[in-house]
């Protein structure tokens, strides 16, 4: 368990640069779109993590606890504390103040 966690402690410092897209549609209601990330190219392009991306794209659209379907119903408080959340990410923090929110608002 010990030499299980020390493994993990040095993996959790990698990069994850590489990663895939997913989307689903159901009844054009309910659309999602995720990103998950991985460390190699080669494994984003792999035939089991596309597969894991649009199978985790429908999950999410299934799932019952979903409670916006548009960005207009999300509370303002919610949606400000998600953009400071945002705005202190390890890659925006070099950038000036003015390019940082437009990239925040385009995420």
């Amino acid at each position: 368990r010990k030499k299980g966690l020390a493994s993990a402690d040095k993996k959790a410092s990698r990069a994850t640069a590489e990663g895939r897209i997913g989307s689903y549609i159901h009844d054009s209601r309910i659309g999602v779109l995720i990103e998950v990330n991985c460390e190699t190219d080669f494994v984003s392009r792999g035939d089991i993590f596309r597969e894991l991306v649009d199978d985790l794209a429908m999950q999410v659209a299934a799932c019952p606890q979903v409670a916006y379907l548009s960005t207009d119903d999300i509370p303002k408080e919610i949606v400000d504390k998600e953009t400071e959340i945002e705005m202190q990410k390890e890659d925006l923090l070099l950038k000036p103040e003015q390019i940082r929110s437009k990239i925040v608002e385009g995420r």
